[in-house]
């Protein structure tokens, strides 16, 4: 990885930063491969168990987690380089994972940056961030997710003014629509994410991961099919060790040692 995209390991959590605040931490093609790059590094770690995607927004006169694509990329006609083949926009729009991610956003997440936020799992949000999809303002749609998953995360109606408009939404009514989990003083938002991340690791991962899965399936799948999904998890979790570890704990009166297996 490149010094563009951080990674750093912190217990059982790992830590993705996005690192070009001089760009707004617009993405380029180099942010797409370390952020894919990063993502492969928590998913293929058995002792990470959950991730955090934040951006580094320093020296910038008012705070942007990211202003989505690199414009000047995409005027050169780069566009396709701002994507993986697996992992889609940044790396991470359309990326297969088990692991959760949380979001901590300091700042504007516009456009593309609002993608990012749309495709992880939790957010926490700077009481002065704010989160929109600005592609109409220059003939553009929305094209990582934004058109259908901000409509799931605050209803149609509230997405609608976003998209057509391109105006952002602020943090507290973004909280207040259920895009944002929590909103925090700027110097709270790690901090907020990390404690979530560590209440998350003090949980079995194998439930999480499975909980995880059959909860996103919710937003596309019939009840017929999520029965099976649940059905095949619970069947799977039951036959694991850490089961049997969660339930002696339990009986004798202590904390799970869990082995995510």
């Amino acid at each position: 990885m490149s010094d563009i995209v951080l990674f750093e390991k912190r217990g059982r959590i790992g830590i993705i930063t996005l690192n070009r605040p001089e760009a707004r931490n617009a993405v380029n093609g180099d942010v797409a491969s370390g952020v894919e790059a990063a993502l492969d590094a928590i998913e293929a770690d058995d002792d990470i168990w959950v991730g955090i995607v934040t951006a580094n927004t320093a020296g910038q006169e008012k705070p942007v987690f990211c202003a989505g694509a690199d414009l000047k990329a995409i005027n050169s006609g780069n566009a396709g380089g701002l994507s993986t083949k697996r992992g889609g926009f940044a790396g991470i729009a359309y990326r297969e994972r088990r692991k959760p991610i949380i979001v901590a956003v300091d700042g504007l997440a516009t456009a593309g940056g609002c993608e990012i936020v749309l495709s992880c799992d939790l957010v926490v949000a700077s009481n002065r961030s704010s989160f929109g999809l600005a592609e109409v303002k220059r003939n553009l749609i929305a094209g990582a997710g934004g058109l259908f998953r901000l409509p799931r995360a605050i209803g149609r109606g509230a997405a609608l003014e976003i998209i057509l408009t391109g105006e952002p939404l602020a943090a507290q009514r973004a909280y207040e629509l259920g895009l944002v989990n929590h909103v925090v003083a700027p110097d709270q938002v790690m901090p907020k994410a990390l404690e979530i991340a560590e209440r998350i690791c003090a949980a079995a991962p194998l439930a999480v991961w499975a909980s995880r899965k059959v909860v996103l399936a919710s937003a596309y799948e019939d009840d017929e099919t999520l029965i099976n999904m649940t059905n095949a998890e619970f069947g799977a979790i039951m036959a694991s060790e850490d089961t049997k570890e969660g339930l002696n704990a339990f009986i004798e009166k202590r904390l799970p040692s869990w082995k995510a297996r």
